[in-house]
């Protein structure tokens, strides 16, 4: 195997030792020995290729169990103000959505206590959820605006989103979701709010570096195909990079949409016809599967998982993180539901949470698995197969969290 001397005299080396390691698309049977210099990954050497020397003259930072990409989470709304507990019970009582949406529940309460917390505190409340994502494995995590929608507060949002990635170790994507739902003070006036984000919002927050892509929410209770098209098009002369939250509750074709513009990805699609399945293999586009909204929603209609499947499209797997649809912050947990309640195969479902997810980001050069010469970002774990991952339910099964060399948990 080339390349499997070490410069003596190489600072800050370390060994993982005789772990088993998934690299992002399959899991390496044998034990495995990785090497990491200078934060990033020197050397992965099947175990019986170990230098029986290298033990004496470098450190092992660990030893056994399982070795991941670090985990990418690449659909949240992690930053938010409120919560919305009191509708939960709600309904739970009997409650309709609509008769809460009436009493300014719903989403708008959302966008009311987003609209109320400074920047401060959104980044207070926000910061324990991330940091909850982090003692779980992730690394990467997707943050979307959404419960602003008006320039000042997506503006505060964002701004958020940013700073959770300089205060922590975790790398922060941040999408624009203005197209999100219609606030408030544009009752009957879509095409007017669009144009509001079209005009004003895209070139603003692009000028000012805070949104790495733009996403819309196309669905019969939010913006329609030709509405979300001209969100597209501004995107596109910003050279920003599109998704989409499409056929989550109903057919409106928005993939088709999505995949004319080559978006990164397509998120829900509960409702993703044939039509749609086609365009996006054809465009590239990852599907994103969401099972935390689907369990919180009590949903029944189940992504085109085979079909996806035979058409050989990338499936990536998220939390969507959220205080309405998905207050989940614990991705693993999502592994488990996406075998149980969508039948993913425990590999897919990390290939969900590593290769294909760092693909829905647009990040395939850099993150989600792991190969000599990549940063070395990754998790160990206390388990013997990483099928475990997706198998139980259990938290506290990190060993460490290695972020770009150096160990933070």
């Amino acid at each position: 195997m080339a390349g499997t001397s070490i410069t003596q005299g190489q600072p800050q080396l370390q060994l993982w030792v005789g772990v088993t390691l998934f690299d992002g698309a399959h899991t390496h049977e044998e034990p495995m020995t990785l090497v990491v210099a200078d934060g990033r990954i020197k050397l992965l050497v099947p175990g019986h290729q170990q230098p029986a020397e290298w033990e004496n003259d470098w450190p092992v930072a660990g030893r056994g169990g399982v070795v991941t990409p670090g985990l990418i989470d690449c659909h949240t709304h992690l930053v938010f103000g409120g919560n919305r507990a009191s509708e939960f019970e709600k309904r739970l009582e009997g409650v309709s959505y609509a008769d809460i949406a009436a009493q300014g529940g719903g989403i708008l309460s959302t966008v009311n206590a987003t609209r109320a917390a400074s920047e401060d505190e959104l980044f207070a409340s926000a910061k324990p959820r991330l940091e909850a994502l982090m003692a779980d494995g992730v690394t990467t995590v997707e943050i979307k605006s959404g419960y602003g929608l008006s320039l000042e507060h997506e503006r505060k949002m964002l701004r958020v989103a940013r700073r959770l990635g300089q205060a922590l170790s975790v790398d922060v994507v941040t999408t624009f979701l203005g197209a999100h739902a219609l606030p408030p003070e544009y009752k009957g006036r879509a095409n007017d709010y669009i144009t509001l984000v079209c005009d004003e919002m895209i070139p603003a927050l692009a000028k000012e570096n805070l949104i790495d892509a733009v996403d819309v929410f196309c669905e019969n209770i939010a913006f329609t195909v030709e509405q979300c098209e001209r969100v597209f098009q501004t995107a596109h002369n910003h050279d920003l990079p599109v998704k989409g939250h499409v056929e989550q509750l109903s057919n409106q074709h928005g993939s088709e949409l999505c995949a004319r513009y080559k978006a990164l990805s397509v998120d829900h699609i509960e409702w993703l016809d044939d039509a749609g399945i086609q365009a996006i293999k054809q465009s590239g586009t990852v599907a994103t599967l969401l099972p935390g909204a689907f369990y919180t929603l009590r949903d029944t209609q189940v992504p085109p998982i085979e079909k996806l499947r035979k058409a050989g499209i990338p499936m990536a797997v998220a939390t969507d993180a959220n205080p309405g649809s998905s207050p989940i912050f614990q991705l693993t947990l999502m592994l488990n539901m996406a075998c149980t309640l969508f039948r993913l195969t425990p590999t897919e479902a990390l290939q969900g949470v590593t290769k294909n997810a760092a693909q829905a980001l647009g990040l395939s050069d850099s993150h989600g698995t792991l190969a000599e010469g990549r940063a070395a970002t990754f998790c160990h774990w206390q388990i013997d197969h990483p099928a475990e991952l997706a198998y139980s339910i259990q938290p506290n099964r990190l060993l460490q969290r290695v972020y770009n060399g150096e160990i933070t948990s």
